[in-house]
C-alpha cells in the first residue's frame, strides 16, 4: 500500500516507517503537527511537538514530501473513548476544537495532493489515548486508511534494543523523567540505554519513555539519505524539582550533512518478530505432537466431520429475554418474517427486536449497553453481506462477537443472535467499562475493523472476542492448521494481557481466566486444541519472563486450567473458512460495584473488605461428578463469590456400564445444578444433531425441574457436530450435551 508517515521526528514514528517499507509497503509522503506562533512545545496529550523545528529535515533526509498543520485545538475530550457508541447515522458530530480534529484536517490535506494514498504509519507503542484518536481519524469515510502501528504492544527493552540494532540513531530532546536532567539532553539511544534499564529496574520507568520520561529527534536512518547535524543547541529549563527535571533543547541551526560511506554500507534493517512468541512456540510443539497419536481421542466420532446434519429433530425456543441482577441476556433472536427474504433483512429484523425486547426493560436500555454478541449464521458465504449491515449498528467501543456457522439451524432461518447487555445505571459507584479496540495492523494480534472489539470489560469481567489465526501484519490466514490451533490462543493471551495492562500497568496474574468455547471444524481438531489449552498452564510470558502466567489466579498452581469446551463443527463453518476459534471469558481480579441485590447474590455484605475496585483471590475451579441413569454428569465450575462472577461447563457422557454414584456425589452435584440455576444469567446448550440425546434431554431437563426458572426455555440453542470435555486426567471425551452458563 502506498503509506503516509505521521512524523514527530521521534524514534517512534520514524522506526514504524521502516517497518512498514520491510512490509512491502511504500512510502510516499510525510505529514507533522506543529505548535501555534513561536512556541517550541505545546502541551498535547496527543502530538510530540518538542523538535518541531528539525521535522523538515527528517522529511529531507528521506527525500519525501512534508505536510505540516498547526495545533488549533486542546484535549477537550480527555476520555478513554473518542466519538459515540451509538451508530454512526445517529453520532453527534465529533469536537471540532479538539485537538484530534487537526489530524483530520492534516490527512484531508494529504490525501487532496495524494489521492492514491492507502495507509498511515503511527508509532504508537502502548498509548491507547493516542492509538483510538488516530484511528477514529484515519477510518472515517472520506479518509479510509489503513493504520499501521508496527510497535503497538512490543517488549519496550526488546524494541529499545533493535532500534539501536537497525541503527536507527535518536537523541533525547527533552527530559522529564525521575533519574532524568538536563545533562542528558543530546545523548544517543546507545549512550542512554544503560541508563533507562537501571531507572526503569529502579523506578518502573519506561525504557522507550511511554510514560513521557522522554522525547527524541532521531538524527539518522536507513531510510535517510543524508544524516542531521545538530549543530548549535540550547537548553531550556521548563521546571526543576528533587525528582526530576523537566528540559529540552533549542535547536539553533540544525542541517543535512552527507553520510559517511562506511556507515552507508552498514546500514541495518528493523527485526521483525516472529509470529509466535515463547508461548506459542511451545504450543505449536504441544499441537504437533497430536499428529498421529490416538491415545488421547479414544471414542471421538470420525463420522461428524462430513455428516449431513439434521434439524428435523432440534426444537428452537422462542425469543427470551432474562433479567439477573445488573445483567440482561437475549437469547434464540432471529429475523424470520413472511418480508424477510435476505440474511441482509433478517439481520435488521432481528436487531429490531431487540431494541424492541431492549426498550422494554426498567430502565430502557439500547444497543449501547450490550458488551458481548455470538452471531449464528447458517453459513459463512453470508458473512460478508451480514457484517455490511451489522457495522452499521454499532460507534466507538462497540461489543466483543463470535461469528460461527450453524448449518442445522431451523428452516429459513440465515441468522440467530445471543447477546448479553449491562445496566449500568443508578449505581452509587459507577461502572468503569473499558473496550480494546484496536483497527492498525501490527505484529500484536489481528486488527478489529469496524464491528466489534477485542475486548471488552464490564462489572470487571472480561468478554474476548472469538480468535481465527490471522497473521496481525497483513490479516491474512495462517495455512497451516497447527500454527492456526497455537496462533489463535496467543491472540487471545495477548489480548486479554494488553487489556488488564491498560488497567494501570495491571498484571494478568492478578486476575484469571475463568474459561471457555473453542470451535474447531472437525473432531480431527480436537486433540490438537486440548493439548493447546493444557499447554497454557505455566511457562515463560512474551518477553521470556518466568514471573507471569496468563490465566492466572485459576492457575496458580501451575497445573490446573480452566474449564474449555470444545465444540465440533462441519467444515468451513469458521470464518475466513479457519481450523479453530477460540471464545473465553475473563475477570480482572477486582471486586465490582454490587450487581444484583436480591436473594439469589452470593456477594459477602458482611465482609468489609469487599470495597468495589480492591483485589479479590477467592477464585477457585472446582469440579463435581455423579451418575444417573445411564450417563456421568460433570459440573466444572469457576467462581469467585466476592467477584460475583462464575462460569461453568455441564456434560452428560453416556456410559457404556453405568456405575452407582455415592451419597456424598450426588449431594454435590444437585448443589452444582442449584448454584446455575440461582446465578446463571446467560446460558447456552449446546446439542450435537449426529446423536439421538432424547435420553439425555430428559435427563437435563429433569435435573432442571426443580429450579425456579425455566431455565431451558432462555437457553440459547446450538446445534453442532458434537462436543468434547476435558476429563479428570486431562483427555478429551465425547458428550451427549454440553451447558455452559455465565453467572453472578
Amino acid at each position: 500500500m502506498k503509506v503516509v508517515g505521521l512524523l514527530s521526528g521521534g524514534k517512534d514514528s520514524c522506526y514504524n516507517l521502516i517497518h512498514c517499507v520491510q512490509q512491502g509497503h511504500e512510502l510516499v509522503a510525510l505529514a507533522t503537527l506543529a505548535p501555534p506562533g513561536s512556541k517550541d512545545e505545546l502541551d498535547s496529550y496527543m502530538y510530540q511537538t518538542v523538535g518541531h523545528d528539525a521535522v523538515h529535515l527528517v522529511a529531507e533526509a528521506m527525500q519525501l514530501p512534508l505536510y505540516r498543520r498547526i495545533i488549533k485545538g486542546t484535549a477537550i475530550n480527555q476520555r478513554a473513548e473518542y466519538g459515540s457508541r451509538a451508530a454512526s447515522s445517529s453520532s453527534p458530530s465529533p469536537e471540532q476544537q479538539d485537538e484530534t480534529e487537526d489530524l483530520y484536517h492534516l490527512l484531508m490535506d494529504v490525501k487532496a495532493h495524494h489521492p492514491d494514498i492507502e495507509a498511515v504509519s503511527v508509532g504508537a507503542i502502548l498509548s491507547n489515548y493516542q492509538r483510538v484518536r488516530v484511528e477514529h481519524v484515519a477510518l472515517r469515510p472520506d479518509v479510509n486508511l489503513v493504520p499501521l502501528t508496527f510497535l503497538w504492544q512490543r517488549s519496550q527493552s526488546e524494541l529499545y534494543a533493535e532500534m539501536l540494532e537497525a541503527r536507527l540513531v535518536s537523541i533525547l530532546i527533552k527530559v522529564a523523567g525521575i533519574g532524568l536532567d538536563e545533562r542528558d539532553l543530546g545523548k544517543t539511544l546507545g549512550q542512554m540505554q544503560g541508563k533507562l534499564e537501571r531507572l526503569s529496574a529502579m523506578y518502573g520507568a519506561h525504557v522507550c519513555g511511554e510514560g513521557g520520561e522522554y522525547e527524541t529527534l532521531t538524527i539518522d536512518s536507513p531510510l535517510f539519505k543524508q544524516r542531521i547535524d545538530v549543530g548549535e543547541t540550547e537548553t531550556v529549563v521548563h521546571s526543576d524539582s528533587g525528582f526530576g527535571s523537566v528540559s529540552y533543547l533549542r535547536l539553533k541551526n540544525a542541517k543535512l550533512v552527507e553520510k559517511q560511506e562506511e556507515l552507508k554500507r552498514e546500514e541495518g534493517w528493523a527485526r521483525t518478530p516472529p509470529l509466535l512468541d515463547a508461548v506459542g512456540r511451545r504450543t505449536l510443539s504441544a499441537v504437533r505432537s497430536a499428529v498421529g497419536s490416538s491415545s488421547k481421542t479414544d471414542g471421538l466420532s470420525e463420522s461428524v466431520d462430513s455428516l449431513q446434519l439434521d434439524d428435523a429433530g432440534i426444537q428452537f425456543p422462542a425469543p427470551s429475554i432474562r433479567r439477573k441482577g445488573r445483567y440482561l441476556v437475549l437469547s434464540n433472536i432471529t429475523g424470520i418474517s413472511p418480508t424477510t427474504t435476505t440474511p441482509e433483512d433478517q439481520l435488521r429484523t432481528a436487531f429490531t427486536t431487540i431494541r424492541h425486547l431492549l426498550s422494554t426493560t426498567s430502565p430502557h436500555l439500547t444497543l449501547e449497553h450490550i458488551t458481548h454478541i455470538n452471531l449464528f449464521l447458517r453459513t459463512q458465504t453470508h458473512f460478508t453481506r451480514i457484517n455490511a449491515v451489522y457495522l452499521k449498528l454499532f460507534g466507538v467501543s462497540p461489543p466483543t462477537r463470535a461469528c460461527v456457522a450453524l448449518p442445522s439451524l431451523p428452516p429459513g432461518c440465515d441468522v440467530v443472535i445471543s447477546a448479553v447487555a449491562f445496566d449500568d445505571s443508578a449505581s452509587a459507584v459507577p461502572f468503569d467499562r473499558r473496550a480494546l479496540h484496536v483497527q492498525a495492523r501490527s505484529f500484536w494480534a489481528p486488527a478489529n475493523i469496524g464491528p466489534y472489539s477485542q475486548s471488552l470489560v464490564q462489572a470487571e469481567k472480561c468478554w474476548i472476542a472469538g480468535q481465527i489465526a490471522l497473521v496481525p501484519a497483513d490479516s491474512t490466514l495462517e495455512r497451516e492448521a497447527g500454527v492456526q490451533t497455537a496462533l489463535s490462543v496467543q491472540h487471545a493471551r495477548r489480548i486479554w494481557r494488553a487489556t488488564v495492562n491498560d488497567m494501570g500497568g495491571r498484571g494478568v496474574e492478578k486476575g484469571w481466566v475463568e474459561g471457555g468455547v473453542c470451535w474447531v471444524d472437525g473432531v480431527a481438531r480436537v486433540e490438537g486444541a486440548r493439548r493447546a489449552w493444557l499447554c497454557q498452564s505455566g511457562g515463560v510470558d512474551d518477553d521470556g519472563d518466568e514471573g507471569e502466567n496468563w490465566l492466572g489466579q485459576t492457575n496458580a498452581d501451575g497445573n490446573t486450567v480452566p474449564p474449555m469446551l470444545f465444540v465440533v463443527l462441519p467444515k468451513d463453518s469458521l470464518p475466513r473458512s479457519a481450523a479453530v476459534e477460540w471464545q473465553i471469558t475473563a475477570h480482572t481480579g477486582r471486586i465490582p460495584p454490587p450487581i444484583t441485590t436480591d436473594a439469589t447474590s452470593t456477594d459477602d455484605d458482611d465482609d468489609d473488605d469487599n470495597e468495589p475496585g480492591s483485589d479479590t483471590s477467592d477464585v477457585r475451579i472446582h469440579r463435581v461428578s455423579t451418575t444417573l441413569a445411564s450417563f456421568e454428569l460433570v459440573h466444572s465450575i469457576t467462581t469467585s463469590a466476592s467477584a460475583s462472577s462464575t462460569f461453568g461447563i455441564l456434560t452428560l457422557r453416556r456410559l457404556a456400564s453405568p456405575a452407582e454414584a455415592d451419597a456424598d456425589a450426588k449431594d454435590a452435584f444437585t448443589a452444582s445444578i442449584r448454584s446455575c440455576s440461582e446465578q446463571s444469567y446467560a446460558t447456552q446448550l449446546f446439542r450435537p444433531v449426529s446423536t439421538r440425546d432424547g435420553e439425555a434431554m430428559a435427563l437435563l431437563k429433569e435435573l432442571l425441574a426443580s429450579t425456579s426458572e425455566p431455565l431451558l426455555d432462555q437457553t440459547q440453542m446450538v446445534p453442532c457436530s458434537s462436543v468434547h470435555t476435558l476429563a479428570d486426567d486431562s483427555t478429551a471425551q465425547q458428550a451427549e450435551l454440553a451447558l455452559v452458563w455465565h453467572g453472578i
